[in-house]
């Protein structure tokens, strides 16, 4: 039985290396594609959030996801599930520039769950009535910060 190899990082984890568009999909090696986010940058919050709205307003949300990803994965405790709520809404935003509207409805609204807790007292500035209004619309860009 023969195995297929495998793109790996440097890390030597699998990892796909084809070129991607700027909605993230897969293109065939050799195409010129979209440069991906670097994984793992160290960002502020405030950072962090400027990054992800800068790609968002480029029409780049699956990268704007990478970024908020990250963020998610080295945040406090107490912010994880706003960062991860965010994350969510790029992706659904993704899945609806894609095509895929149930794909979008999921994680628009599984994003909009997970940041509904912080509406109160929204950590770093984030706009939560106002991405909570723009999840249930779906239209448009989302601002992620008041202002």
């Amino acid at each position: 039985m023969s195995t297929s190899p495998r793109d790996r990082d440097e890390q030597g984890r699998a990892r796909n290396a084809r070129p991607r568009d700027g909605l993230g999909r897969p293109l065939p090696y050799g195409t010129p594609g979209v440069e991906r986010q670097p994984e793992g940058v160290p960002r502020t919050p405030a950072e962090a959030l400027a990054e992800a709205q800068r790609l968002l307003d480029l029409g780049r949300p699956f990268h704007a996801h990478e970024v908020l990803e990250d963020a998610w994965k080295t945040a406090p405790e107490s912010e994880q599930e706003l960062w991860r709520g965010l994350a969510q809404l790029a992706v659904g935003m993704t899945h609806s520039l894609r095509g895929n509207a149930s794909g979008a409805s999921a994680l628009l609204g599984r994003g909009a769950r997970n940041i509904s807790p912080y509406l109160q007292d929204p950590p770093h500035g984030v706009d939560v009535a106002g991405l909570l209004a723009w999840a249930a619309s779906g239209t448009g860009v989302p601002r992620l910060t008041v202002g």
